[in-house]
């Protein structure tokens, strides 16, 4: 019933009805029919008001328009409080395109326009609590103002013509924040169970062109420990400088109309950055430029798009016994070339939680990667000349190949205290063309935090691979093209800030071609189910709210590497607390 009366609040209130509210809702309840059944009376009441001499009156009620809206793009909280009406004073307003905007003298930080593409609320529409909640949403979107307050005022006139209406004046008080910033920032990080910090030095500006542009410079030096079993390859180093600006539009030759903007909330990103990378056994350089869109598509689903992205990745200063390692496989050595990959993506994003009612909600990302199709063909029609390593931009060869993945999972509460959660993931990258194989950057890995937790980090496969610590093909990473994985999760809490989990997780890589080099890690459609490795265990979180962090133990149920025999481990060859158990730490949930 409770329910009841809020929804019915909601529809009224978004069909005009200002002062309507859920005390005008009340329930007369009938059990003496002695059936063990109830009659329900529904009551709506009509509007109460007090007249001049104090007595009750009541009256129909009656629906309201906006007649003018008020925005104070540089509103000062505490100066209207303690200056009234000689703050008020101190404002000019501008009219612009139906709006009043009232300011203090001089040139604002925000543009009219920007303001008012953001406004659902406009002269002559009807009140209603959800334009009301979208104006707030989209204005807190442009991430300038700290707080954001959209009031009515109801002057007590009717609309007038004839029609039972009465009128409200929108105030909408934005209060900006600091327009420039500079930030230093500690960061923990932890990449698939390698630990390590960072130092990061920030610089920010809320309105770059006057036009709520998000604009950020980063500079950045980390450290991170490896995890990895191998003694000589122990911690690695990064520094580099990152830029990102962000507009609130489409950023094209035919801009976008303000419905479109207000509907769909369309946003350009623009990133830039370079990276320097010292890995134990060689040296990274990544220069990195992206041109994106983003925007939603309705209330669940949201889009990315990428035309643009550039990597360039240049390894230098290699450790000649790691050179001789991976040069003993053709699939290894080309991967840890020298690459140019320039291509786009796409990302479609599906997620129905609602984070005031803690439901069974869904999450479904699907996304599509494509580089090196166009240079290709260019190349192709321009007769250019071919080198061993394919066609050569800037002197190094670019990638070719195209990547599809799914990420999907199912998040069911059992009660307030304890929740399953089902996840599946499938992932293919096919290379063609100028590339031999898959960049490095763009290869699967199995083990780690957030993947199967009873292998450490880039341990797993492909396949039922088994390498020889004794031989040369002992890698320190193994990836490929392919990866299959499915995780079931089990989530309780126990007291104070402490939660539990137990899970299972399910999965491998592979190869999409035969790898001579890596016999059984090759994806075939009659082995894969017995290429499958299995993992349980259990793990802490702890909800210190504004960060989760996370320990989780695996333990490997079931090992495609073992070779003769079954492959679950309890039928096949006693434990190695060594080998078989894994502690994982992480930040935020697994999935």
């Amino acid at each position: 019933m409770r329910a009841e009366r809020q929804r019915l609040e909601r529809y009224i209130r978004d069909i005009g009805y200002y002062s309507f509210s859920a005390e005008n809702i009340f329930f007369r309840v009938d059990s003496s029919l002695m059936s063990r059944q109830v009659d329900v009376q529904y009551v709506v009441t009509r509007k109460s008001t007090l007249d001049s001499q104090g007595r009750l009156v009541y009256s129909n009620h009656i629906r309201h328009r906006i007649r003018d809206v008020y925005v104070f793009p540089e509103f000062d909280p505490r100066q209207a409080l303690t200056g009234g009406e000689e703050y008020a004073l101190t404002f000019d307003t501008t009219y612009f395109e139906g709006i009043h905007f009232v300011s203090p003298p001089g040139k604002t930080f925000i543009k009219p326009e920007v303001i008012k593409q953001s406004l659902y609320i406009s002269p002559g529409s009807p009140f209603s609590i959800t334009n009301t909640e979208q104006t707030q949403a989209h204005l807190a979107a442009l991430k300038n103002h700290r707080l954001v307050n959209v009031n009515f005022l109801d002057p007590g006139i009717p609309a007038g013509g004839g029609r039972n209406e009465g009128l409200l004046d929108c105030m909408i008080q934005l209060t900006p924040l600091p327009r420039q910033s500079f930030t230093v920032e500690f960061e923990g990080t932890n990449s698939g169970g390698n630990l390590g910090g960072a130092v990061n030095l920030i610089y920010q500006n809320k309105s770059l062109f006057r036009g709520a542009e998000n604009f950020s410079m980063k500079l950045k030096g980390a450290y991170e420990a490896l995890t990895e079993d191998v003694e000589e390859f122990k911690s690695s180093q990064e520094f580099g400088i990152e830029t990102a600006l962000q507009l609130p539009k489409f950023l094209m030759p035919f801009p976008a109309k303000e419905n479109f903007i207000r509907r769909h909330d369309p946003k350009t990103g623009i990133l830039a950055g370079y990276n320097y990378q010292k890995m134990p056994v060689y040296t990274r350089t990544i220069a990195n430029l992206t041109l994106g869109y983003s925007w939603k598509g309705n209330r669940y689903t949201s889009n990315t798009i990428n035309p643009l992205v550039i990597n360039a990745v240049d390894i230098k200063n290699m450790d000649p016994a790691f050179q001789a390692k991976i040069d003993t496989t053709s699939y290894l050595a080309y991967s840890y070339r020298p690459v140019m990959i320039v291509g786009g993506n796409y990302s479609l994003v599906f997620n129905n939680q609602m984070l005031q009612n803690s439901i069974d909600y869904w999450y479904l990302r699907v996304g599509v990667n494509l580089a090196g199709n166009l240079l290709s063909a260019a190349y192709k029609l321009a007769d250019a000349t071919r080198t061993d390593d394919g066609y050569l931009l800037a002197g190094q060869p670019f990638a070719q190949f195209v990547k599809v993945e799914a990420d999907a999972s199912y998040h069911y509460r059992i009660n307030e205290a304890s929740t399953v959660v089902y996840r599946a993931f499938t992932g293919l990258g096919i290379s063609y063309g100028n590339s031999r194989v898959m960049p490095f950057e763009e290869q699967y890995f199995g083990g780690g935090a957030n993947d199967l937790r009873a292998w450490t980090v880039k341990t797993l496969g492909p396949g039922s691979y088994d390498p020889d610590i004794e031989s040369d093909t002992t890698f320190l990473y193994q990836i490929a093209d392919i990866k299959l994985e499915a995780n079931f999760e089990y989530r309780f809490k126990l007291f104070w800030i402490m939660e539990g989990a137990t899970f299972i997780d399910v999965g491998n890589i592979w190869t999409l071609r035969e790898d001579t080099d890596r016999p059984g890690g090759q994806f075939k459609f009659n082995k894969f189910i017995d290429d499958m490795a299995v993992g349980t265990g259990l793990g802490l979180r702890f909800d210190i709210k504004f960060v989760m962090l996370r320990a989780d133990v695996g333990l490997k149920l079931r090992d495609p590497q073992i070779a003769y025999g079954s492959k679950w481990i309890p039928f096949s060859r006693p434990y190695s607390f060594r080998d078989d158990l894994a502690l994982v730490v992480g930040i935020g949930y697994p999935f």
